[in-house]
């Protein structure tokens, strides 16, 4: 990939943080928006190259303008560029997030941020039949390297069904099974950011593979496709 990320993004974002109302950016927008199409190509073309190892289904970049109505948070924008990449459903599953962001906050994310009600019960029933694969994909050195363990939301205690003392009660109580990977703004800016970005996606696919095909079948095996 020939594109790197434009010191200008990290260098907006630091002033919109400071000037963060419509007057400053409406004055500012034709700076904004010449950065935004920069962006839209540069993850396009991470999407494009993502494709080489995975099926991008969609790629979105989500707007600058911030949902005000029930944030005590009023700030009209958001100090950050962020786009999302689908895979392919239905026999593919999870998504890829990146996060541009001043100030050291910028990360990538994968896996699943919010399983509907059917797929984390599913999920669940299978650490709870046999926990032995999904922790050797977590535990498996480049993968553990690259992305650590989970994060996300979890259950203090057992879920309704399910029995508190399960050995994988560990993995079974949580509703989130997602990971991040953050990045400095000397990372971010360097000539081989992307580069390193689309590797770390790359190496979670053993996950994806795994999820995947618990998604796509029932507790037999058998597909649900």
């Amino acid at each position: 990939m020939n594109n790197t990320i434009p010191k200008d993004v990290l260098t907006f974002f630091k002033k919109l943080e400071t000037n963060n109302n419509r007057e400053w950016f409406n004055e500012n927008k034709p700076e904004f928006k010449a950065l935004e199409a920069q962006m839209k190509t540069i993850y396009n073309q991470l999407g494009a190259v993502m494709n080489t190892h995975d099926q991008i289904e969609n790629i979105k970049i989500f707007r600058i303008y911030r949902d005000v109505r029930f944030s005590k948070n009023k700030s009209p924008y958001k100090t950050h560029f962020g786009g999302a990449f689908s895979r392919k459903k239905p026999e593919l599953r999870g998504g890829y997030y990146l996060h541009i962001q001043p100030n050291n906050e910028s990360f990538i994310a994968t896996g699943f941020w919010q399983p509907s009600k059917e797929d984390l019960l599913r999920i669940r029933k299978e650490f709870e039949m046999d926990d032995s694969e999904i922790r050797a994909i977590l535990n498996e050195e480049t993968f553990k390297t690259t992305w650590g363990n989970f994060v996300g939301d979890e259950l203090k205690t057992a879920p309704k069904g399910f029995n508190k003392e399960h050995a994988a009660i560990d993995l079974i109580r949580k509703k989130q099974f997602i990971f991040t990977k953050k990045y400095t703004d000397k990372a971010v800016l360097a000539n081989d950011f992307l580069e390193d970005v689309n590797l770390a996606f790359k190496h979670v696919r053993p996950f994806f593979d795994y999820m995947s095909d618990v998604l796509t079948t029932n507790l037999n095996g058998e597909s649900l496709l």
